[in-house]
């Protein structure tokens, strides 16, 4: 039997490797401004519909990241735990729904929203940082430069969410974001994107967090709830933090 557990392991490998090395300045490029974001006392979002969703929460309220990373959750799309699931889908080619929410929202000129979309061409993440960056955020995007091209935009510009970048990093996935084949199965499988994006999203906080620390300015790091003192030490970044917290209530308000 063919060993599609390893042959799964070398794709992502392969991809990772790929983002390591091609995308190293565009890493460094975001993590300078994700620094900066931190050093000046602004506030940092990140955002995804769907899966994408997934890398975004990866970075949010969690051990060894950044106190100050919120996820901009719109109504229905950030995670698949909408019924019905489809539903996600459908939304995220809804207009006005992100923007509506960026409006809602605390993040003002000079902060940082990172957008995850794989495909980049559905209505939500393209609309989003078109008008976060009018609204004077500089974003930071995660998509894959190899849908751009191959599949249409769904947003009425004809632009995808690469368009509306400061900076672009490419997730390396392929259209489809299926790394295996077998016959009898009638698609690719194996996806990889969740994978590679949250690494290269983490890659960006742990490059960040080393330029902090260069300058001299103490990173605000949570530490694990699971170690002793860690809940202690989470509480009180979480208050000296408090006007850059979104997700905790009765802070940042």
């Amino acid at each position: 039997m063919t060993d599609l557990a390893g042959q799964y392991f070398d794709a992502a490998v392969s991809l990772l490797q790929r983002a390591r090395d091609e995308e190293a300045e565009n890493v460094q490029r975001a993590a300078r401004v994700l620094a900066d974001t931190v050093a000046e006392g602004r506030r940092v979002f990140a955002f995804g519909a769907g899966h994408s969703a997934l890398p975004a929460q990866d970075v949010v309220y969690r051990a060894g990241g950044l106190v100050p990373m919120n996820l901009l959750a719109v109504p229905g799309v950030t995670g698949v735990d909408v019924v019905p699931a489809p539903l996600t889908s459908a939304l995220e080619r809804v207009s006005g729904l992100a923007t509506a929410t960026l409006d809602a929202s605390p993040a003002t000129r000079g902060d940082l929203l990172f957008v995850i979309s794989l495909s980049g061409r559905n209505m939500m993440p393209v609309e989003l940082a078109e008008h976060a960056r009018g609204r004077g955020l500089t974003v930071v995007g995660l998509t894959s430069l190899a849908y751009p091209g191959a599949v249409s935009s769904r947003h009425p510009s004809g632009t995808y969410l690469k368009d509306h970048c400061d900076i672009v990093l490419d997730t390396k996935i392929a259209v489809g974001d299926g790394e295996l084949a077998v016959e009898g199965a009638p698609t690719t499988f194996g996806p990889a994107s969740t994978l590679v994006t949250a690494a290269l999203l983490q890659a960006v906080v742990a490059v960040a967090v080393g330029l902090l620390a260069d300058r001299g300015v103490t990173p605000p790091l949570f530490r694990s709830g699971n170690v002793d003192g860690g809940t202690e030490w989470n509480d009180r970044l979480l208050a000296e933090q408090a006007d850059r917290v979104f997700y905790t209530f009765g802070r940042g308000r």
